[in-house]
C-alpha cells in the first residue's frame, strides 16, 4: 500500500466517524421532531379529512367537506380580519420598532445593554397575567380614562376596553420584541460611515436613510415581520380577553370548535389552512433574503 492509498483510506474513515457523530448528535432532534411534530400534525391533517362525529369524536369517512366550510362567508370573515389585524400589527410594530432600535443601537454599550434588558424584562412575566394587566388599564376606571378625566380633557370614560383597539393594543404590546430584536441586531452591526458618506455625496438625511441604511437593514425587517405576523394571525387569548370575544380571530374560532362544538375533523381542517398561511409566509421569507443576510 502506497502513501497516497493509506491517505484516501484514512481520510474516508474519518469522514465516515464524522458522519457516525453526526448522526447519533442529531438523533435526539429528529426523535423530537418525529413524535412531537411530525406524528401529531400528521394526525391533525387526517383529521381534517374525516366526517364529524356529533357525539364527539371523528367518523372515518374521508371527504373534503371541512375544507369546503371554508370558503362560507363568515368563516372567510374571520380569515380575511385576522390577516388584516396580523398585517396591521406587523406594520404598527415596524413603524415603532425601527426608531426605537436605531436609538439603542446609537447608546453606548453600557446604556444600549441596559434599554435591551428594559425591553425583555416585562416579556419574563406570564403572558395571561399581562393580558389582564391591560384588560386593567383599558377599562373604564383604569389608568388611561382616569388620568384623562382627571386634567379635563375627557367628562367620561373612554370605551377602550371590548373594542377593535383594545385587541390592537395587546397585539402591539405582546408581539413588539419580536420585530425589534431582529431590527437591533441588524442595526448594530450596521456601519455608519456609510450614511457619513451618502452626506459627502450630497444626499441628505432622508435619501440617506431610504438609500443607504433601509435597504441595508431588509433583512433585520422581513425577519421581524415574518416573526411578527405568524403568531399575531394566530393570536387567541388577546381578542378573548380585551376584545370580550366580540372579534374572532382564527386562534379563537379553532379553539371554540375543538372545545365548545368539539368538531375535530372542522378544527383540524382550519388548523392545516393556517399551517399553510404560515408556511407560505416562512418561504416568502426564504425567498427575499439569502443565506448571508440571514446569518
Amino acid at each position: 500500500m502506497n502513501l497516497a492509498t493509506w491517505a484516501q483510506e484514512a481520510a474516508q474513515q474519518r469522514r465516515q466517524r464524522e458522519r457516525r457523530t453526526q448522526n447519533v448528535l442529531i438523533t435526539p432532534a429528529v426523535f423530537w421532531l418525529i413524535v412531537f411534530f411530525l406524528l401529531p400534525l400528521s394526525i391533525v391533517l387526517v383529521y381534517s379529512f374525516m366526517q364529524d362525529d356529533p357525539g364527539g369524536g371523528v367518523i372515518p369517512i374521508l371527504n373534503i367537506e371541512n375544507y369546503v366550510n371554508l370558503l362560507n362567508p363568515d368563516y372567510f370573515l374571520i380569515f380575511w380580519q385576522s390577516f388584516n389585524m396580523a398585517i396591521a400589527n406587523t406594520l404598527i410594530c415596524l413603524l415603532i420598532s425601527y426608531p426605537v432600535a436605531y436609538f439603542i443601537t446609537r447608546r453606548p454599550p453600557r446604556t444600549r445593554a441596559l434599554l435591551m434588558m428594559l425591553v425583555i424584562v416585562p416579556f419574563w412575566t406570564n403572558f395571561l397575567v399581562r393580558t389582564y394587566a391591560w384588560k386593567v388599564v383599558l377599562g373604564a376606571n383604569g389608568i388611561i380614562s382616569s388620568s384623562l378625566m382627571a386634567i379635563g380633557l375627557i367628562d367620561r370614560p373612554l370605551r377602550l376596553l371590548y373594542t377593535q383597539t383594545a385587541v390592537m393594543i395587546g397585539l402591539v404590546y405582546s408581539y413588539l420584541p419580536f420585530m425589534l430584536l431582529p431590527i437591533y441586531a441588524n442595526l448594530e452591526k450596521f456601519d455608519h460611515t456609510l450614511m457619513e458618506a451618502a452626506h459627502d455625496s450630497g444626499a441628505d438625511n432622508f435619501w440617506a436613510f431610504v438609500r443607504v441604511m433601509l435597504p441595508l437593514s431588509r433583512p433585520g425587517i422581513i425577519a421581524g415581520s415574518v416573526l411578527t405576523f405568524i403568531p399575531s394571525i394566530s393570536a387567541y387569548i388577546l381578542s378573548t380577553i380585551l376584545g370580550g370575544g366580540k372579534f374572532f380571530m382564527l386562534g379563537d374560532l379553532i379553539t371554540r370548535e375543538f372545545t365548545t362544538y368539539r368538531d375535530w375533523p372542522f378544527a383540524s381542517a382550519i388548523s392545516i389552512t393556517l399551517m399553510v398561511m404560515v408556511s407560505i409566509g416562512v418561504f416568502i421569507y426564504f425567498r427575499l433574503t439569502t443565506e448571508a443576510e440571514r446569518l
